[in-house]
């Protein structure tokens, strides 16, 4: 049950209720500069600074 509200900065953000407890699930922030992270059930993690730069984590390597 995805669960949304807004953070002291004032930025918002879903929870999708991912199934990855390592990680604690996934998560969306959606920043008020219109800028966006995401991270994901696999730990990897993705953001955007709305301006047209982004950076992208993979997932941790698996030992």
């Amino acid at each position: 049950m995805p669960y949304k509200g807004t953070n002291s900065q004032g930025n918002n953000y879903t929870t999708p209720g991912g199934t990855n407890g390592n990680y604690g699930g996934s998560y969306h922030y959606s920043n008020q500069n219109g800028s966006y992270y995401y991270s994901n059930d696999n730990g990897s993690t993705y953001y955007n600074n709305g301006r047209g730069g982004s950076h992208y984590s993979p997932p941790p390597a698996k030992k």
